[in-house]
């Protein structure tokens, strides 16, 4: 049968990466950068969890050391989102757009 290794995370988590790093490139909408920032933490996320996984470790805080990152990583994906879409309200509510490169000075 197949067996899903860890070759298999490292691919997936490299397609999600490159596929974030493109969206915060070339979008222009805040929320589509927000998004890519997103898929990037996402695929770190998937690697930590893989590599607790698949490496072996000597001692038991070894395998739990990708879950406890992971848990973090989601945690400050979490307020990262929040914060930023208040700033991204607040810049709407200044500018009446959310267009990244329309909002070139930022004012007091």
């Amino acid at each position: 049968m197949f067996e899903i290794g860890l070759t298999h995370f490292l691919v997936l988590t490299s397609i999600l990466f490159c596929l974030g790093f493109l969206t915060v490139v070339t979008r222009k909408n805040a929320i589509g950068i927000l998004l890519g920032v997103e898929l990037i933490l996402n695929a770190a996320t998937i690697n930590f969890i893989a590599f607790s996984h698949y490496v072996d470790s000597p001692t038991a805080e070894g395998f739990i050391g990708g879950h406890i990152f992971a848990i973090f990583v989601i945690t400050m994906a979490a307020a990262e989102a929040a914060v930023s879409l208040a700033i991204v309200m607040g810049v709407y509510n200044y500018y009446k757009t959310i267009e990244v490169d329309k909002v070139a000075v930022m004012r007091d």
